[in-house]
């Protein structure tokens, strides 16, 4: 298992297949030997996805690639952790379980609420470089695939929202997948009812998940084994900051480490709490900025600051500049 990769099995060659696409124009057009994918598992950089995602979507021609692949995902094509997610009881005991195993899959994470009942899925990446927008648009519709997967009903999603919603003849090929246009938002998500966040699997499977689960955790292992402890600290803080948790203990608590073992094995990596969350939150400043619907105040919250200045401060020592002067110069 390597730590902060997409990684890709065999069966990515047939949903390819599915799309009538050839794999090796894809991979040629994202500057990727042709044999890659006779390999057992294949381990991509996000750069390296990032290139893949945008051949497919330059020779496929398809302005909503992430609808079309969603009414293509067959159980058969899925990855391990997503197929064991099928054998769940309904959509909010997959979402837990994919929540702990998403990161087998990619340098991603999720954040899973049920306030009010509703099911809500988040999803974050590594700020830099920034995942392309129908990429984006795919892992969420691809939520909704899973309902309808395991349920075997046409379910709605309740809310579906992200930073560069789809516009033009995408806008209406994602509605009609959906039933819902897509939204606006600072962070994807999707929203589900009560109902169908509880609507019965008719795919699960206990004895399956029971197969599953070893293998999965020894993945987990192996994965922890090779990230690094910035890594983890890196990924933790995209899930609390937001929150406005940004001490080292609430980190450490996340980790399930202590706060003297997480700093030093911060210190083994010649790195420290403070470095990576300052890194972390310049990384995500910088792409908060080129949202101008995102205000510099909220920016400061989502980061974890509770007063506008402190940001303001903090990005003229990073940067040299005002985070006014970084938004202009962005845009």
């Amino acid at each position: 298992m390597t730590a902060g990769r997409f990684t890709l099995s065999p069966a990515t060659s047939a949903v390819l297949a599915d799309l009538g696409v050839s794999t090796g124009a894809v991979l040629r057009a994202a500057g990727l030997p042709e044999d890659l994918f006779l390999n057992r598992q294949v381990a991509l950089t996000p750069d390296q996805f990032y290139r893949c995602w945008a051949a497919l979507e330059e020779i496929s021609g398809d302005p909503a690639l992430g609808a079309t692949l969603a009414q293509r995902v067959r159980a058969e094509t899925f990855q391990p952790a997503i197929f064991a997610a099928l054998c769940s009881a309904d959509l909010r005991h997959a979402a837990q379980r994919l929540a702990a195993h998403k990161r087998l899959l990619g340098p991603l994470g999720l954040a899973v609420h049920t306030e009010g009942g509703r099911l809500s899925v988040t999803i974050r990446w590594p700020a830099d470089p920034l995942p392309p927008p129908s990429f984006v648009a795919y892992e969420l519709v691809s939520w909704v695939a899973l309902a309808r997967l395991g349920t075997r009903r046409p379910v709605r999603p309740e809310r579906i929202a992200m930073p560069d919603p789809p516009g033009g003849a995408a806008s209406q090929a994602y509605e009609d997948y959906l039933g819902v246009p897509v939204g606006l938002a600072a962070t994807p998500v999707v929203t589900f009812t009560a109902l169908d966040g509880r609507r019965p699997f008719l795919t699960a499977n206990a004895e399956m998940w029971r197969v599953f689960e070893p293998e999965l955790r020894r993945r987990l292992a192996d994965l922890d084994r090779v990230e690094s402890t910035a890594d983890r600290v890196r990924a933790a803080l995209l899930e609390l900051l937001p929150a406005g948790q940004c001490s080292a203990s609430a980190v450490a608590q996340r980790l399930a480490l202590s706060r003297r073992t997480l700093q030093r094995r911060l210190a083994e990596e010649q790195t420290s709490f403070q470095a990576v969350l300052a890194r972390t939150r310049h990384a995500l400043a910088r792409h908060y900025l080129e949202r101008p619907e995102i205000t510099i105040t909220e920016i400061a919250l989502l980061l974890g600051y509770d007063e506008p200045s402190s940001f303001y401060r903090a990005f003229h020592q990073w940067s040299g500049t005002t985070p006014h002067q970084a938004r202009a110069t962005a845009t």
